[in-house]
């Protein structure tokens, strides 16, 4: 099978069960968005694969961009494919709370907005961050539209609030310093 089809070459796509749309309906930007976080993700793990004391979070990482994918799976549902495609398992959201409660204790409460920054690391924890709440956003375009699978948009606003703190953790791991934001 050729990587290319040809079909698109038009503005338009398939969706799952076959309806064809424009590439900018809210349902492709919204896994396009998707998709976009699953390579910036990739990248983070990429970054700390090689820190022993880190492989949890790698682990993490790569489980995440597999339910990422199943999320992308959900939002490109057309007429015809609901079938095809299941819901996520509430046990995903359920981990993501789990790891989240893990890593909150580990680093000390703060009461000011964290300012991204400080290393690569870090900072690529927030281009994932603020990358997951703009397709979260989409998400919930597409959703007003044509109702989307309201795991979706679940899963993405608990996986920005895991970026968030294990930008935290690693702060603390690569032992810089946390910027804060003091007005």
């Amino acid at each position: 099978m050729k990587i290319y089809t040809k079909c698109g070459d038009g503005g338009s796509t398939s969706l799952i069960g076959g309806e064809r749309v424009p590439k900018y309906d809210e349902r492709v930007e919204a896994y396009g968005s998707v998709d976009e976080l699953m390579a910036f993700t990739a990248l983070l793990g990429d970054m700390i694969r090689d820190e022993v004391k880190l492989q949890g979070y790698v682990e993490s990482i790569d489980r995440i961009n597999c339910v990422l994918m199943s999320v992308a799976s959900l939002l490109a549902v057309g007429e015809g494919g609901s079938d095809k495609v299941s819901p996520l398992d509430s046990s995903k959201i359920a981990a993501l709370e789990s790891e989240i409660d893990q890593m909150q204790a580990l680093v000390q409460p703060i009461t000011k907005f964290t300012i991204p920054g400080g290393c690569r690391v870090v900072s690529q924890c927030h281009v994932c961050r603020t990358v997951c709440r703009r397709a979260e956003r989409a998400v919930l375009r597409a959703g007003a539209k044509y109702g989307v699978d309201c795991s979706a948009q679940m899963y993405l606003n608990r996986l920005s609030d895991w970026l968030y703190l294990l930008g935290r953790v690693l702060t603390e791991h690569f032992e810089v310093c946390e910027r804060l934001w003091i007005p």
